[in-house]
């Protein structure tokens, strides 16, 4: 069973930084596709980054040049570098992971979250 654990979450000011680091339990290589969510309270769970296996990165319009989603393979892990934090950055941060097979729908995995709190 796979296993996505978040860390680095905290409380930061206002253009402060943070970064979050997703641990798998498996070769991150056997994923297709890794991302970051977010869930602010009263909101719907959104995209905030992803990569694919290839390398691509794609990132959501609120966080483009503030974020930045990277992987290491070796460490199996991937990692969501924040900076100039605002106060509607807070939300709890996911993990997801993703493998792929043709014809079929894929496995989907996620971690626990971690709360990141943009406060002064």
């Amino acid at each position: 069973q796979v296993q996505l654990v978040e860390t680095g979450g905290g409380l930061v000011q206002p253009g402060g930084s943070l970064r979050l680091s997703c641990a798998a339990s498996g070769s991150i290589l056997s994923f297709n596709y890794m991302g970051w969510y977010r869930q602010a309270p009263g909101k719907q769970r959104e995209l905030v980054a992803d990569i694919i296996s290839g390398g691509t990165t794609n990132y959501a319009d609120s966080v483009k040049g503030r974020f930045t989603i990277s992987r290491d393979n070796a460490k199996n892990t991937v990692y969501l570098q924040m900076s100039s934090l605002k106060p509607e950055d807070t939300a709890v941060y996911y993990c997801n992971a993703e493998k792929w097979f043709r014809g079929l729908p894929p496995y989907v995995y996620w971690g626990q979250g971690t709360q990141v709190t943009v406060s002064s």
